[in-house]
This record gives C-alpha cells, sequence and structure tokens, in this order.
C-alpha cells in the first residue's frame, strides 16, 4: 500500500498538480483511490458530467472528441495525466471520451472529496483560475503564432498533387517507383526535365506519398525570391522566414536554375548540413539555425553545383519519347474535364489519337492538356473528338504535309491490294522485260527500226525523269532488275533452303556509294563510246548486267541489299527522290506508342488490319525515314501495319534537303558526275559550241575528252566553292558537302532537257517503229511529232525553272544572305547558260 507521503511526492514530480501548494496536495493525496481498468475499455463519454478526478499512474490511455464537420482529433495520454479537474470544479460536461489503451492504474478523487476539500481551501478555486487564465494566455499566444505563421505560409502552400503519374509505359512505371522511393525518406531530392512536364506535381507527390503528408508543403519560385533571401531564411529579430515556418514539412524549390546567384552558397550549405543563417542587416556573422524542413529541387536540367549534396535525382521523360502515355493522358484529360463541365464524356476517334501521337509536344504534358481543353470547347456536346479538332497538334514538319491515303481513300485501297506492286510486276512488267531484252538483241539495232530502243530510250528515260519530282523513288518498286532477282532468290531457296547471309551494314555504307558511282561512271563512258543509245545488243547488255548484279546480290543476301547499296540506276533515283513533292513516313509517336512487333520493318503474320508481309525490302523503318533516299514505295509497311501509322504525304518538293537532311560525299559526288553527264551526252554540240575539232573519231581521244568533261563539270562547283570561302571568311559559309545539294534541281533539269528532244521527237513514232521491229511497213501509222520550236520552247523552260530552283533550294539550304552566296549563284547561272548552249542552241 503506497503511503499519502509517497503519493503525494509523485503529484508534485510527475502531474500538473503540483500548482497547489503542500497542504492541499497532502489532503488530495489522502482522498486517493487506487482503480485498475483491463485495455479497451471506456472511462467516461464525452458531453456527460464526470464524477471524479482521475489520475494515470500506469499504462496509456486514449482521449478524442468527434465532430460533424472534421475527423475526430486523438491523443495518447501517458502517466501523469489529470484529467477531469477542471470540468469538476467549474461544473461542466467534458470535453473527450476516455478509453483504455492498455492495462491502466488509476488514482481516483471522487467528485465528492474534491468539493469538499475545495470547500475547506479557498485557495483551490483562487489558483485554478490563475491556472487558467495562464493557459488561455498561453494559448492566445500561440494562436497568435500560428495565425502569423500561417500568414507566412499561405501564398505558398501547395494544399495537395493535381494528379498521379498517368500511363503504363516503362517510363511511366519507372518514374512511378522512384517518387515512391523519394516519398520512403525525408532526405533532399531533385526532380528535373524540360518545360511543361509539372515536375512540381510530382514533388507534391512524394511529399503527400510520405509520413509527412499533415505537414505543410510550401512552393517558392526561385526567380521570386530576394537576392538577400529573406524571404526563405528570415531576418534576424524581424519576421521569420519560410524554413522556420514550414516546419518539419517540405519546401519546393521550384527552378532551381533561376535561383540567384548569391544564394547558391546558401542553399548547398542547406542542402549539406540542413543549417542556414537568417538574414542580418548591420552584416555580423549570425549562428547558424537548424532546418527541420524537408527540400525537393526541381530544375529543367541537373546542376553540377549541386552534386553530392542531393541524395535522389529523379529524371522526368519528355512526353515525346513516351507516346505509349499519350491515350492514357488524354482519357485523363477527357473525363476530368467532363466531370469538372458536367457533361457525358467524349470519344475520341482512333485518327485523333494518331495525331495526338505523332505531335512532339515541346510543351509536354501542360501543352496536351491544353490541346484537349481547347478540343472539348470546339467541338459540340455530343459529338466526337475527330483528328480536325486537334489541328495544332502538328510538329512544324508535319503541318505542311497531306494525307493523300486519307484524302483519297481508294488510293489506300490499290496500294494494300495485291496489285501494288506484285500483280503488276510479275503479270505485266516481268514478261514485257523478258519480250525487250530477247527484241534487243534479235531485232533491228537502230533506235528508229527497234521499238524495244525506242522504249528504252525515248519512253522510260523522259518519264522516269519526269515522275522524280511527283513520286519520287517509285520506279524501283517496278523495276525489272530486282523482280528478277527476288523471282530467282525464291526459286533458289526453294531448290536449295539456305540462311541467306545478313547485310554487311558498315561494310556498304562506307563503300557502297562509291561502287555505284564507278558503276555510273562506267555506264557513262561506255554509253558515249559505243553509242548505246542507237545499238540495241548494248543496250541489252546494259540491262541485263544490272539484272546480273540484282540477282547475283540475291542469292547471296537476303531481301534488295543490291537496290539500297549498289545499283547505279538505284543511287541516281534515291538522289533525285529527294526533290519529290511525296514522301512515305509513318507517326512516329503511333509507332513508339502502340507497336510492339514492327512487322513494316521485319515482317510477320496478318495482325489486324495489317497483312502478312516479308518485311521492307530495303530494311527502312517508315517511322525513322529522314529523306526519301532509301524508300522504293513498294508499300510493303503500309500493307504490314496494323495501326494505319503509314502515310504518303503531299509535301512541299524537297523539303527535307533544308530540314532533316544528312549529306553524305557520295551522293554529292554522284551529282557532280551526273552533271558532267549531261555535257558528255552533248559531246558534238559542246565541240561545236567551243568552237574545236575534238578528233572524236578517235576512239582513244574520245575517251581523254569524255573523262575530262566529266571532271571539269564537277570542278566548277568546287572552284565556285572555294572562291566563295575565300571571299566571305568571316561569315563561315556552308560546307561544300551541304552547299553541293543546291545544283541538285539544274542537274535534274539538265537532264530532263536533254532527253526531252528524244521524248518529244521519237516517242510518237512508237506505233511505225514497232512494225518496222517486224519486218511489216507501217507508214499508214499515226506519229506525234513535236515542231522543234517547241521541243526548244520546254528545253528552255526546263533549264531557266531549274536554275531558278536552284537558287531557291541554296538559299534555303544555307540560310545566309544573297550577297554571301552569289559566287554559288552566278556559277549555276553559268552552268545553266552552257546546258542552254549545248541543249537548246543559240
Amino acid at each position: 500500500m503506497t503511503s499519502s507521503e509517497d503519493i503525494k511526492a509523485w503529484l508534485q514530480e510527475h502531474t500538473d498538480l503540483d500548482i497547489f501548494p503542500d497542504k492541499i496536495l497532502d489532503r488530495l493525496a489522502r482522498t486517493v483511490e487506487v482503480q485498475t481498468l483491463e485495455a479497451n475499455r471506456r472511462l467516461i463519454l464525452e458531453d456527460t458530467l464526470p464524477d471524479a478526478v482521475y489520475i494515470l499512474r500506469q499504462g496509456r490511455l486514449e482521449s478524442y472528441h468527434t465532430s460533424l464537420v472534421d475527423t475526430a482529433q486523438v491523443c495518447s495520454l501517458l502517466p501523469g495525466a489529470v484529467l477531469h479537474l477542471f470540468d469538476i470544479l467549474l461544473d461542466q460536461p467534458t470535453l473527450q471520451t476516455i478509453n483504455t489503451l492498455t492495462d491502466c492504474q488509476l488514482w481516483v478523487i471522487s467528485k465528492k472529496d474534491l468539493l469538499k476539500i475545495a470547500g475547506e481551501y479557498q485557495d483551490v478555486t483562487r489558483i485554478v483560475s490563475q491556472k487558467l487564465s495562464k493557459d488561455l494566455a498561453n494559448v492566445s499566444q500561440e494562436l497568435v503564432a500560428e495565425q502569423e505563421r500561417q500568414a507566412i505560409l499561405r501564398p505558398y502552400l501547395v494544399p495537395k498533387a493535381n494528379r498521379g503519374i498517368v500511363g503504363s509505359s516503362r517510363y511511366a512505371k519507372r518514374l512511378r517507383e522512384q517518387l515512391k522511393e523519394a516519398a520512403r525518406t525525408r532526405d533532399s531530392v531533385i526532380i528535373f526535365g524540360e518545360p511543361g512536364l509539372e515536375k512540381d506535381n510530382a514533388a507534391a507527390l512524394v511529399h503527400f506519398g510520405s509520413n509527412q503528408r499533415r505537414e505543410p508543403m510550401v512552393k517558392v519560385n526561385c526567380n521570386t525570391l530576394q537576392i538577400s533571401g529573406a524571404g526563405l531564411f528570415g531576418r534576424v529579430g524581424g519576421k521569420p522566414g519560410l524554413l522556420e515556418a514550414v516546419g518539419e514539412g517540405t519546401v519546393l524549390l521550384n527552378n532551381i536554375q533561376e535561383l540567384p546567384p548569391a544564394l547558391c552558397p546558401q542553399i548547398r550549405q542547406l542542402l549539406e548540413t540542413q543549417t542556414y543563417s537568417p538574414v542580418q542587416r548591420d552584416g555580423n556573422a549570425v549562428k547558424p539555425r537548424t532546418s527541420n524542413a524537408r527540400l525537393i529541387l526541381t530544375a529543367e536540367k541537373v546542376q553540377p553545383e549541386l552534386d553530392g549534396v542531393i541524395s535522389h535525382r529523379i529524371k522526368i521523360p519528355p512526353l515525346r519519347v513516351s507516346k505509349a502515355d499519350v491515350g492514357a493522358q488524354v482519357e485523363y484529360y477527357i473525363s476530368l474535364l467532363s466531370k469538372e463541365q458536367g457533361f457525358a464524356k467524349r470519344q475520341l476517334t482512333p485518327e485523333a489519337l494518331r495525331r495526338l501521337q505523332s505531335y512532339n509536344y515541346p510543351g509536354n504534358i501542360v501543352e496536351l492538356h491544353s490541346l484537349v481543353e481547347r478540343a472539348i470547347a470546339q467541338s459540340s456536346p455530343n459529338e466526337d473528338l475527330t483528328a480536325e479538332i486537334f489541328w495544332a497538334a502538328q510538329d512544324r514538319q508535319q503541318r505542311f504535309r497531306l494525307n493523300l491515303l486519307n484524302a483519297n481513300p481508294w488510293l489506300r485501297r490499290f496500294l494494300r491490294s495485291p496489285w501494288w506492286p506484285t500483280r503488276i510486276n510479275y503479270g505485266i512488267v516481268l514478261p514485257l522485260f523478258i519480250f525487250v531484252v530477247v527484241i534487243l538483241f534479235v531485232g533491228p539495232q537502230q533506235r528508229s527500226q527497234n521499238f524495244a530502243l525506242n522504249l528504252f530510250w525515248a519512253w522510260w528515260w523522259p518519264l522516269i525523269l519526269i515522275g522524280f519530282p511527283f513520286v519520287g523513288r517509285l520506279w524501283c518498286s517496278v523495276c525489272p532488275f530486282m523482280i528478277c532477282g527476288e523471282l530467282l532468290q525464291k526459286l533458289s531457296l526453294w531448290l536449295v533452303p539456305r540462311q541467306l547471309r545478313q547485310w554487311p551494314r558498315q561494310q556498304a555504307e562506307q563503300w557502297g556509294g562509291w561502287f555505284l558511282f564507278g558503276l555510273f561512271t562506267l555506264i557513262f563512258l561506255w554509253e558515249e563510246l559505243w553509242n548505246l543509245e542507237n545499238t540495241a545488243y548494248l543496250s541489252s547488255w546494259l540491262l541485263l548486267l544490272i539484272t546480273a548484279g540484282a540477282v547475283i546480290c540475291s542469292q547471296i543476301f537476303e531481301r534488295r541489299f543490291w537496290c539500297r547499296y549498289l545499283c547505279p540506276i538505284g543511287g541516281m533515283n534515291g538522289l533525285f527522290a529527294k526533290l519529290s513533292m511525296t514522301e512515305l513516313r509513318a507517326q512516329q509517336g503511333t509507332c513508339s506508342a502502340e507497336c510492339n512487333t514492327y512487322q513494316c520493318y521485319k515482317g510477320g503474320p496478318e495482325k489486324g488490319e495489317g497483312q502478312e508481309t516479308t518485311g521492307c525490302p530495303l530494311y527502312s523503318h517508315p517511322a525513322q525515314l529522314e529523306d526519301n533516299r532509301d524508300c522504293v514505295l513498294c508499300m510493303t509497311c503500309l500493307q504490314a501495319c496494323p495501326h494505319r501509322s503509314v502515310e504518303f504525304n503531299l509535301r512541299p518538293p524537297g523539303i527535307e534537303l533544308w530540314t532533316t537532311h544528312t549529306p553524305r560525299i557520295y551522293e554529292a559526288a554522284l551529282l557532280l558526275l551526273l552533271l558532267g553527264g549531261i555535257f558528255l551526252h552533248r559531246l558534238p554540240e559542246l565541240q561545236t559550241w567551243i568552237g574545236l575539232d575534238l578528233h572524236l573519231q578517235q576512239f582513244s581521244v574520245h575517251a581523254l575528252v569524255s573523262c575530262l568533261v566529266l571532271g571539269i563539270a564537277a570542278l566548277i562547283p568546287l572552284l565556285s566553292h572555294a572562291v566563295l570561302c575565300r571571299i566571305s571568311p568571316n561569315l563561315k559559309p556552308r560546307p561544300f558537302i551541304e552547299l553541293v545539294y543546291g545544283y541538285l534541281p539544274l542537274v535534274l533539269g539538265g537532264t530532263l532537257a536533254h532527253y526531252l528532244r528524244l521524248g518529244l521527237t521519237e516517242a510518237g513514232q512508237i506505233l511505225p517503229v514497232t512494225w518496222a521491229t517486224f519486218g511489216l511497213a507501217g507508214g499508214g501509222l499515226p506519229v506525234w511529232v513535236a515542231h522543234p520550236a517547241v521541243v526548244s520552247f520546254l528545253q528552255g523552260s526546263t533549264i531557266l525553272t531549274a536554275i531558278f530552283l536552284t537558287w531557291i533550294l541554296t538559299q534555303k539550304i544555307a540560310r545566309q544572305p544573297i550577297s554571301v552566296l552569289l559566287p554559288q549563284h552566278m556559277t549555276s547561272l553559268g552552268l545553266g547558260v552552257c546546258l542552254w548552249s549545248v541543249i537548246v542552241g543559240m
């Protein structure tokens, strides 16, 4: 049994009853009774009159007060807690419900005994009144301090995170894991990424996902901080700063790259030691204070000056690399806006989603939200969100494109049908090619009497040159050389099953262009020295030799290795195709967001609307094409794609040459070779124009002159660029490897002007020439031949147009003043005049 003296001593040492003098405490101690309660028992219910004073001697109690407008405030009570003393003396009901958390021992003073003691000692009421007054004063001071603290925090408070991390891509999953990991600790965090990624929302997810979620979180934009840092660190003897006001909460320093340089050392000290120094007006040293706040920083890029002092580094990926999340993001924003505005949720059409996925979002998530919000505002409540509503969701390079497949559904159906190009190739082109080759061998050898020779030189060359600006490298999709190669490849694999070799890409990229350059040089010389234009069997041998290259490579390598790297005609086609007003591309966003099979590239079985194919014959992924060089428009990717990602676009002609183009030295060499080839084709006219007899009837002299013509024509642009660099050294002209592509329209126009004579004078004689091929008289058959004046006019117009387009293209590529590029412009004009002289005549 505990004596009254021991009870009195314990009350003085462990309870608030030490406010009473010894005589009152002694009296209270003698009235104490011991009571024991088991865990989870109610001691008293709120809003009832207490019948005794309870003093917790051992164990733990829990008190709470219920509310209709707020959650219950729960408090744990430890030994020494005195309950209901003031309630009994003031005759008021208790405000708290008290329960036992553990087995408890209580000292109890009955209400009757307490009131009796209060009657015996008048000091009890006075002491209680003084205690209440003091407590009230303390509460008032705390209230004032809390009001001041809230006033400091209020402009910067972050009430909640706006949203979670939306999406299921690997980027979204990794970001969620990183944020959860950061929320488990109190360590500092830096979150960096491009503008518009809502990095401050990610910081809020860290705070509100942590154990300190009930503590305040404030966001400070670093560009608004005073140079002194008083708003953050406070002033000595003045207003507290945010670090002190936030207590154990979180301070978000938003856009740390905009922090005033003078504050960088103090922020580093705060991150490193959790201490800071308030601002002192007189400049004297101030004792550092400890901050209990957690620091989270956001930045647009890594901050090297903070290396080593920040525990967690989280990078938020830009939206353009996580296109798989665009659909989920859009659905989230549509649901959110529909709920806010009180209308039924809109449906997003597949075409609209593909357009959104094809955009690269320089403004990232913020821009996507704005696009969806504007689309909903512009559309009617009951209509779907279509692609046309998202008119701004288009890359700068895509804003001048028209997808011909969407504008002409019949074109999509045809290009996805078995007719293109399979039935055309094997049902029309291949039999015709075999027939032409045979006729070239066995028929008459002059062009005027052999329709196959007429077809090759008077029809094929002008038409393919006219086609380049419109359909690029389309000829290669129906090229008979590769049709023979593919057919014999399939036949040999059926007879001798084996695994064809993969492409030696590195060696082919390095040397393939020079190989086809060499072949084209030999073709030019062969054509000039042996008069291929008017010798049927030699033209046939040319076709067979190119076919042989395709066949041999098809027996060794998979797909169309010859077409991509070694074919001289393919090299020319790929060069001129850069000027085309059409292109085949794929929506990068759709490919990265929805595709995981890459059937357009690798091939595969039927999937959705995607057909079974063997993949791109040139191993080109349509979403990664930067120019038309490696696309033959076979439409295999269009047929294989199950997501409607492939586009056949109408575009500004040659736009890739000043946007995404990558120059290649062998292409520049081939371009200059083709320029020399125009003059080589007109060697007799060139001889007449310069007024010299070059003795071309002698083979060796003819060969030497031919090589000189090819070389000199190539040297002229090089010399022009040397002059350009010499007269404009301070302006740093573009490298020759880039500017040389400016001559491309002139080379194409000059080549076309040369072949227009054959196309306009001999192509229309195809009927009588066909009759003559088989020894028949075709004198009464119709003939269409243009007047020489019309031919000259069209040739001259072609050259003048080519000069004008060359000037424009050079300016677009160089992006420099005309005065700087004047030497190259004058060279283009000079070459145009020379072409006029040898093709049109003076």
